[in-house]
């Protein structure tokens, strides 16, 4: 089985995938945060980011799940 790369946002509209901009999936994508933390309070999200990731990458998520989302359920697994 050959997978392809995607190479542009895919959005759902009424069940089916359809290709958006950029813009567009950035746009759902906050407005989900959004609604869902509202919905359920800033501890119902959390963030896994990988080990393997630079530590700026890291510094950048837990910034971003603190900050932005309000919660410290952030977890880069540096066990493993």
């Amino acid at each position: 089985m050959r997978y392809t790369r995607l190479t542009e946002p895919l959005v759902r509209d009424r069940g089916e995938l359809r290709t958006a901009t950029w813009e567009e999936a950035l746009d759902r994508a906050a407005e989900g945060f959004r609604r869902n933390v509202e919905a359920h309070g800033p501890d119902a999200f959390g963030m896994f980011s990988c080990s393997r990731a630079t530590n700026e990458m890291n510094y950048v998520a837990q910034k971003f799940v603190r900050q932005v989302i309000g919660t410290n359920n952030v977890d880069s697994c540096n066990r493993t």
